[in-house]
């Protein structure tokens, strides 16, 4: 194995790409693009992407607006006001409308193939799995993190979208205790999608990890990963059979 970090931009936007020796064999078995938390940035999750890529996918990791190489030196500052939520939402949002233009640079160099296509997200980068799921049709699997798709007094909530997500195979997973993000909104959310799923409920699976909060317990954190991977794989089966086409 060799694996490979690639650092550049796609377009203005710091990226850095992840495979095991060859790019387009990885992206042949899928791409996977990964956001990262509020105030974190792609460095962060480097072990994650390395264990995509071993799996041997493309592995993207992606720096949100004003974070990492784009980020402000004030940005907990200018979150920390009552508006907190609107400015999130505002970084979730413009975040999310970019992911249409790193596809589109990924399959035009030849490194995807836009029918194996997944993004993945924690805490944050949740939210923007979320919102790019609602938006970008091309995405075929859809895994977030710690997130929630409800959002409070915003029109473009994921949850008011139900039909936009199949046939995408959807795992969802939260923290039974956590505050920052109660899991109620997600577990009512994939409630809401089941009757869309009812032909192909292997698309779509909740977990809750009820002793975790927002930052979850070793033991729990290594079972949520464990499952994103093989989520994954699984999914690349779906792929090769092209029944998520």
């Amino acid at each position: 194995m060799n694996l490979i970090e690639r650092y550049g931009k796609i377009g203005d936007i710091p990226v850095v790409l992840l495979y095991d020796e060859d790019i387009y064999r990885a992206g042949e078995r899928g791409t996977i693009l990964f956001y990262h938390g509020l105030y974190s940035d792609k460095e962060k999750h480097i072990k994650e992407l390395k264990s995509l890529a071993k799996e041997g996918f493309l592995a993207v990791g992606i720096d949100a607006i004003e974070h990492g190489k784009r980020g402000e030196e004030d940005l907990r500052e200018k979150l920390g006001g009552d508006n907190f939520n609107e400015l999130f939402i505002n970084i979730v949002q413009e975040t999310s409308l970019e992911v249409s233009e790193i596809i589109d640079d990924l399959i035009k160099e030849g490194f995807s193939k836009e029918d194996k296509i997944g993004i993945c997200g924690i805490s944050m980068g949740g939210y923007i799995a979320y919102a790019a799921a609602v938006i970008e049709p091309r995405l075929k699997v859809v895994v977030p993190i710690l997130a929630s798709p409800e959002w409070e007094g915003v029109t473009e909530s994921p949850n008011n979208f139900p039909e936009r997500f199949y046939p995408k195979a959807l795992l969802v997973q939260n923290g039974g205790i956590d505050v920052s993000v109660p899991p109620i909104n997600s577990r009512q959310f994939v409630e809401k999608l089941k009757p869309y799923y009812k032909d192909n409920m292997d698309r779509l699976k909740y977990i809750e990890y009820e002793k975790s909060g927002h930052f979850m317990i070793e033991e729990d954190w290594y079972k949520l990963w464990s499952t994103v991977l093989k989520w994954f794989i699984m999914m690349t089966w779906f792929f090769e059979k092209g029944s998520l086409l």
